[in-house]
């Protein structure tokens, strides 16, 4: 058996896709182009396809991460190469690197997302968003409430923010960066961090990369 991570791009023609629906093209795609998968063990064995904290619909992403487990040793670059064949517009493999066997999951290496986040705002000027930003970022905590359903679970949204900044100011939007917690303790959203600031809702967000923890 061979394991695989594949760093990969999703843009807007597939921010909607679920999660589910995701896995199911990677499924397709591999099958397409004559990969055999390792699957699971078990009553309903499933492939070894596993997607680093999946983007949420409506999110795009320029590095995201997934390791994938075959059946067979395959050259990495030729596997980039044969399942970009079979990807639809708007995914892509960037970069696909060999990972041992024996390292632990991914889901479990990550810790941290760099987001770009668009807002529309046409009469904020530089200093205001600034102050904003000091203002919320010495805040020691932050609670927050999140509603699901019938259900509310309570939140420091502060412990979740490692750092904010402001990549550009246009006349009709601001450009947030964002470096939010993302591992098994929490994961920070964007749009409610900008909720927090007291700005317009995010019209786009964006996801620059996913830290992972050194194996």
């Amino acid at each position: 058996m061979q394991r695989l991570r594949l760093r990969f791009s999703k843009g807007a023609r597939l921010k909607y896709i679920s999660h589910l629906d995701l896995i199911r093209l990677w499924h397709r795609a591999f099958r397409r182009a004559g990969l055999e998968l390792a699957y699971s063990e078990g009553f309903n064995p499933h492939p070894r396809i596993h997607i680093a904290a999946p983007l949420p619909l409506g999110v795009t992403g320029e590095s995201e991460l997934m390791d994938v487990v075959f059946a067979k040793e395959y050259m990495p670059q030729s596997v980039g190469l044969s399942v970009n064949a079979q990807l639809p517009p708007g995914i892509k493999i960037e970069q696909v690197m060999q990972v041992a066997l024996t390292v632990s999951s991914l889901q479990g290496q990550v810790r941290r997302a760099i987001y770009r986040v668009e807002i529309p705002e046409n009469d904020a000027s530089r200093q205001k968003i600034e102050s904003l930003i000091a203002v919320l970022l010495s805040r020691e905590s932050l609670p927050w409430a999140i509603q699901r359903e019938e259900k509310v679970r309570n939140i420091d949204l502060r412990k979740q923010i490692s750092d904010i900044w402001i990549e550009e100011i246009t006349s009709c939007s601001i450009l947030l960066g964002m470096d939010l917690q993302c591992d098994s303790n929490g994961s920070g959203r964007p749009e409610q961090v900008v909720k927090a600031l007291g700005l317009s809702a995010p019209v786009s967000v964006h996801r620059i990369k996913l830290v992972v923890e050194a194996s």
